[in-house]
């Protein structure tokens, strides 16, 4: 049986730079799948020091790049988060795609809207490098398994803010829906999958890519799917993995509401 073709495939937070990406499972999911559109839904870099970028991470920006290619006839749409914002002229150079604030488009009679989620977050409203700096301390911190002790304690203490922040991402999100009169909307931003309905307006997260159980969604004839990528552990990238000449080679070839109401105007 031929693999289904989805109209649209979503990643978000991919945090290429950090050791916890797993830019070389995300890149498997691309190949694995079929799809007419992609969109890459913001924080695909965890900042803007591409030193940082390890092979597997150029290899994951090559396979971006024979995306966007005309010939593969797949839209590779680029929405833009708080980690990778200023980049829109080097991604547009860099892998040849076209980089967004919000991204709307139709399938099967509804209209959908993906927006990175960070426009919604009080937190990164405020002050982007507060935000900026906790999102590197927790990404560094996730990679430590320290059960009992304190530094594991506070590594919950900031699961738990997430998951705040992601009730608080839902609600902006389903209000901005309503607002911009789409049907479902699509964000990143806090790394927790999850699917919320109200008043006949569908909110989906992404999720993200550096845990260990990454997630991803599919647009299709059975409607939206969030799925949980099963990898191994040898596919998390290592930290010694930093040659990039092979891969640059390949790159190279080819009240609440309230707050809301001024996003994306």
């Amino acid at each position: 049986m031929d693999p289904p073709i989805f109209d649209t495939l979503i990643l978000s937070d991919v945090h290429l730079g950090s050791e916890c990406s797993r830019a070389r499972e995300a890149t498997r999911v691309l190949k694995e799948n079929c799809f007419r559109r992609l969109i890459l839904l913001g924080d695909i870099f965890a900042d803007l020091n591409f030193g940082r970028l390890t092979k597997e991470h150029w290899k994951f920006l090559g396979y971006i790049r024979k995306l966007s290619n005309p010939k593969r006839k797949v839209e590779v749409v680029w929405v833009e988060g708080n980690h990778d914002a200023g980049l829109a002229d080097l991604m547009s150079h860099l892998v040849g795609v076209k980089v967004y604030q919000e991204y709307g488009w139709e399938y099967g009679g509804l209209r959908h809207l993906a927006i990175h989620g960070h426009q919604f977050d009080r937190v990164v409203a405020n002050n982007m490098r507060l935000n900026y700096l906790g999102t590197l301390l927790y990404l560094q911190l996730q990679k430590l398994d320290l059960k009992g002790k304190p530094v594991a304690r506070f590594i919950d203490r900031l699961n738990t803010r997430w998951l705040r922040m992601s009730s608080k991402v839902a609600s902006g999100a389903l209000f901005h829906a309503r607002l911009r009169r789409v049907d479902r909307i699509f964000c990143g931003h806090t790394h927790a999958a999850m699917e919320e309905q109200r008043d006949g307006i569908h909110y989906y997260n992404a999720g993200g890519w550096v845990d260990a159980s990454p997630t991803y969604i599919t647009i299709g004839e059975r409607g939206v799917q969030i799925h949980q990528h099963q990898g191994h552990e040898d596919d998390r990238d290592s930290v010694e993995e930093q040659e990039t000449d092979s891969a640059l080679a390949e790159l190279g070839s080819g009240p609440e509401d309230a707050e809301y109401e001024n996003v994306g105007s």
